[in-house]
């Protein structure tokens, strides 16, 4: 997504959050038809540095205070001498408030309003003030028709607050959603400009506080925190005389034949990003190879759970699942290592064996499911996964009791005790295999230099989109062999091995 620059609040809010602050602000002595200036001058600011060269503007309004945005800014371009024209898709006679005042404002003003019908011609910069963020069920007619309309007319689109459609708490688009290339958002950030199919919607994003003070932001708990350098747990820096003992020995287990590669990924990731030991037990066959790619790592070929006994009693953590299928030979070892008191971190077929009952997590778990799995686990559809992607996240850390990361376009990173944080980062050319097994081995290298679940799965998770983000800008063909330096350099950066 565009948007992530780190200037953003880290604060991310429900609708229902939002409008409380609103809500403050106004308690506060801000009344509210100047807050509708202060959004629209934020809005026209925005467009006309995104399209300077413009000089007309189609505004669609609905009939609450996003409406009374879309006059305003309507007023504003008339002014500056642009042709602008507002199709209002909502009743302006129904309009109540400060959005009544707005659409008089823009009248006396010599704006023209006219009723929105589907051959309603659209043109220049569409601005879209037709649904705000109190939206919950599906977008309805006439309001959908509109949307559509929009969509299709291939003109620059800038939605007020959030594109219309789009759940402001999920990011799940609500049967249709303006396409925009720029969303202007105000007070505070919406979590669902951040996750589920907000990339495909929020284009560029500004937002702006309506010069709210912090007093208006105290004791509002945010829904969930933005991960950017600035809040980003760090590994410590080494003492000179630092040993290998020091930073833990990793155990990964996966790779049934077949599907060795995954955990050879995970166990090069695991190597490169600071574990001080890795060991690996995987099949025999995949030995040669795990030794010719990494002889720093040591290798067991395992044909029985009884093999890992000895092994599981001298390392500290365990990274269970890539690769490990789920036939027989995987079962046996999931189970020795549901058996062990030790951090892990299960990923791929071990959440599937745990979907079926096979096995119980144990304690200290990071598990790292991608919206399927994460349906399997909690018994549901992925179309209602991504429907709400934090309660999703949150229902499986409550009822694994263990750390979740919620894979997929805003990932989420969830905690037992409530906590939620989010990643906006990566690339589309991300969409490939093996990246998980990239996570899931960086999770467990940083489980095993001493942070807990929730920091590790926060700064792996960052590390981990950022390295994408940064591999993807070649575009497609990325592999994800290709993430693994630029990890082992991020997190140089972000946390110097040295003072």
């Amino acid at each position: 997504m565009p948007h992530t620059k780190d200037e953003l609040p880290d604060a991310l809010y429900g609708a229902a959050q939002v409008r409380a602050l609103d809500a403050r602000l106004i308690a506060a002595g801000t009344p509210g038809f100047e807050l509708m200036q202060r959004a629209a001058h934020a809005t026209w600011r925005a467009l006309v540095r995104q399209w300077p060269a413009a000089n007309q503007m189609t505004v669609l309004a609905g009939h609450g205070n996003n409406a009374g945005d879309g006059f305003l800014i309507a007023a504003l371009a008339h002014r500056a001498g642009w042709a602008v024209r507002v199709l209002a898709v909502g009743d302006p006679q129904r309009l109540q408030g400060d959005a009544a005042q707005a659409y008089a404002q823009a009248i006396n003003d010599g704006v023209a309003v006219q009723g929105w019908t589907a051959p309603s011609e659209l043109r220049g910069v569409i601005v879209d003030a037709l649904l705000g963020t109190g939206l919950t069920g599906d977008v309805r007619e006439p309001y959908a028709a509109a949307i559509k309309a929009i969509n299709a007319s291939g003109l620059p689109v800038v939605a007020v607050d959030i594109p219309s459609g789009l759940s402001a708490d999920t990011g799940h688009v609500l049967g249709v959603a303006v396409r925009a290339d720029l969303t202007v958002t105000f007070i505070g950030l919406k979590l669902g400009l951040f996750t589920g199919d907000a990339a495909n919607q929020v284009g560029a994003l500004v937002f702006n506080d309506l010069q709210a003070a912090a007093d208006v932001y105290r004791d509002v708990p945010a829904s969930a925190v933005r991960l950017v350098t600035a809040n980003l747990p760090r590994l410590a820096a080494r003492a000179p005389a630092a040993h290998k003992g020091r930073f833990g020995h990793l155990l990964l287990i996966g790779g049934d034949q077949g599907f060795g590669g995954a955990i050879l990924l995970s166990s090069e990731t695991a190597l490169r990003s600071g574990a001080g030991m890795v060991s690996l037990a995987t099949r025999s066959e995949h030995v040669p190879a795990a030794l010719t790619r990494m002889p720093e790592v040591m290798v067991l070929g395992t044909s029985s759970a009884n093999q890992l006994m000895g092994l599981l009693e001298k390392v500290s953590v365990l990274v269970v699942g890539p690769g490990l299928g789920q036939a027989s030979w995987g079962r046996a070892l999931l189970s020795a290592a549901a058996n062990a008191p030790l951090p892990q971190v299960w990923d791929a077929d071990a959440l599937n064996l745990l979907a079926s009952g096979f096995v119980s997590l144990p304690k200290d778990c990071v598990i790292t499911p991608h919206p399927g799995e994460a349906a399997r686990l909690l018994g549901v559809s992925t179309a209602e996964v991504q429907a709400d992607r934090p309660a999703a996240a949150r229902a499986l850390s409550k009822k694994y009791s263990a750390v979740v990361v919620l894979k997929g376009a805003g990932s989420l990173i969830a905690h037992p005790d409530g906590r939620l944080a989010l990643c906006h980062q990566g690339h589309p050319a991300m969409a490939t295999a093996g990246l998980g097994d990239v996570l899931a081995g960086l999770t467990g290298a940083l489980l095993a230099q001493g942070m807990d679940g929730f920091d590790a799965a926060c700064l792996a998770v960052w590390l981990h989109a950022n390295a994408g983000a940064q591999q993807g800008k070649f575009g497609r063909g990325l592999a994800a062999s290709d993430l693994i330096p630029v990890i082992r350099q991020l997190l140089e950066e972000h946390a110097p091995c040295l003072k």
